[in-house]
């Protein structure tokens, strides 16, 4: 019989857009197939994604984390995903402070907006310094052929004919289309044709955008090794940026999604914020195999 193992863990959702946490301490070597059997909605606690926290590698920082999809596969970033984190370091005593984060994609800040209050919902609402959107096709990586940066309305051929796109980077890649509406073409079978598009070295996550107004925008999500989300926190701010690009919008934006709504702030010269909650769900104990 194989050994037999339990990792203490905690669920928390971002905007509906849900993970699993836990200590990077002591958590078995291959993380990526503990994530696939910790994720999976049927045999596992299901989420859709997991969060491994460990020590930070600089002392001025308060902790490290690796993202890992439903898949299996590792991301770069999450704006959902890192909020989670905030809640789950702040959970033990609740009190408000500002948290440093390292990620693979640099070291990201949390200003706590929100905290619980005594005897209430374990909800905390966060304003998280997502970096400067990138650009440059070899960084985000996109095979963009002599198309100089920004790639913006890119001729991106695809089963459906060719589709014009915005590609940016928050960390992770993303390509972001605007639509007229959500029912004109099957969004969800061209975001999973376009994810795994031989344009994208690493695959990409996938945004379909109505503008609604020059400070609102409403988004659908496709994500990489995931597949349909409700809500997306790097999804949200490549949608943004990519209204900007386009002039569709301000520099200040609300993104509606269908699990509510996120804030997305890219003042000129500076870094995208991207401002949300994040809540507490469960916590326990996964058996899973040594």
């Amino acid at each position: 019989m194989p050994n037999r193992s339990a990792i203490r863990f905690a669920k928390f959702h971002g905007l509906h857009n849900d993970f699993i946490v836990a200590r990077a301490k002591n958590l078995p070597r291959n993380l990526a197939k503990l994530a696939r059997a910790i994720t999976d909605r049927h045999t596992g606690i299901g989420a859709d994604g997991f969060l491994a926290v460990g020590e930070a590698r600089d002392t001025s920082n308060d902790a490290r984390v690796r993202f890992f999809n439903a898949d299996g596969s590792e991301a770069e970033m999450s704006g959902n995903g890192i909020r989670c984190v905030g809640a789950f370091l702040l959970r033990p005593d609740r009190k408000p402070r500002a948290l440093r984060i390292e990620t693979p994609a640099g070291v990201k800040t949390l200003e706590t907006i929100r905290s619980p209050q005594k005897g209430g919902r374990l909800e905390w609402s966060f304003r998280v310094s997502m970096g400067e959107p990138i650009f440059d096709p070899a960084r985000i990586p996109f095979k963009a052929g002599r198309t100089p940066p920004p790639i913006i309305g890119f001729p991106l051929p695809t089963e459906r004919g060719v589709l014009r796109v915005t590609v940016t980077s928050m960390g992770n890649p993303h390509c972001s289309m605007f639509v007229g509406d959500f029912t004109s073409m099957d969004w969800r079978k061209v975001g999973r044709e376009i994810e795994r598009s031989r344009l994208f070295p690493h695959r990409t996550n996938v945004e379909f955008i109505t503008v609604a107004s020059r400070d609102e925008i409403e988004v659908r999500f496709w994500e990489r090794g995931v597949g349909e989300t409700v809500s997306s926190g790097t999804g949200s701010c490549a949608a943004a940026v990519a209204s900007m690009l386009n002039g569709f919008v301000e520099r200040r934006v609300r993104v509606g999604t269908p699990a509510g709504s996120l804030e997305v702030n890219w003042p000129q010269g500076g870094e995208v914020t991207l401002t949300g909650p994040a809540a507490a769900i469960a916590e326990g104990r996964f058996h899973c195999e040594s």
